[in-house]
């Protein structure tokens, strides 16, 4: 039998989700919590195997719940289910340690499924939440914009090219002192320490032509 605990400050919404789950075969409710910290200070009383967990609630978010269940009790998987679905919610309950994320709108078989493949571990997402998720780890991943000034630009442009700066300062008619100074400059913008690296980022980012 595996044993669930609903978290949701709408005791309506926990009424209509206790009926779906007791119609169904090995789910039982062992208990409610209309908050975060009750939900935690519960997991450590019921010890169940499953917790369908609301994100945003008045009495304690689900977001830092999630997060210390899954850090203290290991066995109770934290299965989210609201009506949230934006990319950061999707993400901070992901990286809290939620096991899946579901919403409210979700037919009753697939959660009593998506219960079930919670308690055996299972990564449970709806297809638009799992487009999302993968959608907000790429954005998360790319590199912050950098905009280098022309000067910058054509400097790193030009060091690309293996031209020392007496050379550099040669070409554009300044001192190697100033080609220095873009250079410089144009490290600090691209989280860079030397003209190798700099490089490498600027044509990663677009900002020079792959050679």
């Amino acid at each position: 039998m595996i044993r669930v605990l609903l978290v949701d400050d709408h005791p309506v919404v926990r009424e209509g989700i206790r009926g779906m789950l007791s119609a169904e075969t090995g789910l039982t409710v062992v208990g409610e919590a209309a908050s975060g910290p009750e939900a935690v200070a519960l997991v450590a009383a019921l010890s169940p195997d499953v917790v369908l967990m609301d994100l945003r609630m008045p009495g304690g978010d689900g977001v830092a719940a999630t997060a210390r269940i899954t850090a203290e009790y290991p066995g109770a998987h934290v299965l989210v289910l609201t009506t949230y679905d934006t990319d950061a919610d999707i993400l901070r309950a992901v990286e809290a340690g939620a096991t899946g994320y579901l919403l409210k709108d979700t037919p009753r078989a697939d959660l009593a499924d998506a219960v079930r493949a919670a308690a055996r571990g299972e990564t449970v997402l709806t297809g638009r939440v799992a487009g999302k998720l993968l959608t907000g780890m790429r954005q998360r991943s790319e590199p912050p914009p950098v905009t280098l000034s022309p000067r910058e630009t054509e400097v790193l442009r030009l060091a690309a090219d293996g031209m020392t700066n007496a050379a550099i300062g040669r070409a554009l008619h300044i001192s190697q002192t100033t080609v220095k100074t873009h250079l410089m400059r144009a490290y600090d913008k691209l989280g860079v320490g030397d003209r190798t690296a700099a490089v490498s980022q600027a044509i990663r980012r677009g900002l020079l032509p792959d050679p």
